[in-house]
């Protein structure tokens, strides 16, 4: 798929139902991932300054981080709206919050980070994005949104996954299907997994949206899983772009593409003597400010 041809709102449909399509997988792989994740949802919530009692806008929140993280912070005399596309995504994030006593101050909210639909004059403290901006086909205007929901003061920090050969946990198993069916990369300018890893051009997109002081950094975030087994079972479960490729293929030419991803996990990434596979990936951090 190239820019020329991009659909915006038929992306933004797509999105929503794959999203929905993984959620319970998302669920049934929570805890594997925020091994690993955790340290970014902590890391966003230190470079927004989140403080007791503020307001907390995540977007893009999926099943609850870094939401929930921020939630732990404000506490009982703040509040945080966690926003995402997937409706199914959602309720499990709440069932989170819920079981963790949060449900009081928070509040999920099926929406279009484009286009936020929340309170009128309502503002933040604070927005975060955890994995999410990667995703928007418009960018620019999400950006400015995101901004005049801001006090003055108020911080939007953010991650993004840097470019796809330093983030093997999601670049191996797509390289490899894509291999197999023999489609290109999506065309430049088209939202992905690692369309916004030119920090540059990243930091360019705040400071044109109104933010100052703008600043990034990169953290290392590692993925184990204890075979490379349990590494394809959880690309089954959770990988919607994988899913969609392999929909209509045959369920030999399936299985194909399966087993050559368990076989190239536990070649390159496979400790030999515990069978663990381990993923060290690249992520980057940004934070911008309201002025």
């Amino acid at each position: 798929m190239s820019k020329g041809n991009f659909n915006p709102d038929e992306f933004k449909i797509n999105q929503r139902q794959s999203w929905d399509s993984v959620a319970s997988g998302w669920q049934k792989w929570w805890k594997t991932l925020e091994i690993g994740a955790q340290k970014v949802s902590d890391r966003l919530v230190e470079l927004a300054e989140i403080r007791a009692g503020q307001r907390v806008l995540d977007i893009a929140t999926g099943i609850g981080e870094p939401a929930i993280t921020a939630g732990k912070i404000v506490g009982k005399k703040g509040h945080v709206t966690a926003t995402d596309i997937s409706t199914e995504m959602l309720v499990i994030g709440e069932e989170r919050a819920r079981s963790l006593g949060l449900q009081d101050i928070m509040e999920f909210v099926q929406c279009d980070a484009e286009n936020l639909k929340l309170g009128t004059n309502e503002t933040f403290d604070a927005i975060l994005c955890r994995w999410g901006l990667m995703f928007l086909p418009n960018l620019d205007i999400a950006l400015s949104n995101m901004r005049h929901l801001l006090v003055s003061g108020g911080k939007l920090a953010a991650a993004v996954w840097s470019e796809s050969s330093k983030v093997p946990f999601i670049n191996l198993s797509m390289d490899i299907a894509r291999k197999h069916l023999q489609t290109s990369l999506p065309g430049q300018g088209v939202p992905g997994p690692f369309s916004l890893a030119d920090v540059d051009s990243l930091k360019k997109s705040l400071l044109k949206a109104g933010f100052a002081d703008v600043r990034s950094e990169k953290t290392v975030v590692t993925f184990e899983f204890d075979s490379a087994e349990d590494y394809t079972k959880f690309n089954q479960d959770i990988v919607a772009p994988i899913r969609t490729m392999l929909l209509n293929e045959t369920d030999t030419k399936r299985q194909q593409v399966w087993n050559d991803v368990t076989e190239q996990a536990k070649l390159k990434y496979s400790d030999h003597d515990s069978g663990h596979v381990k993923f060290v990936n690249e992520a980057i951090c940004i934070v911008g400010l309201n002025t």
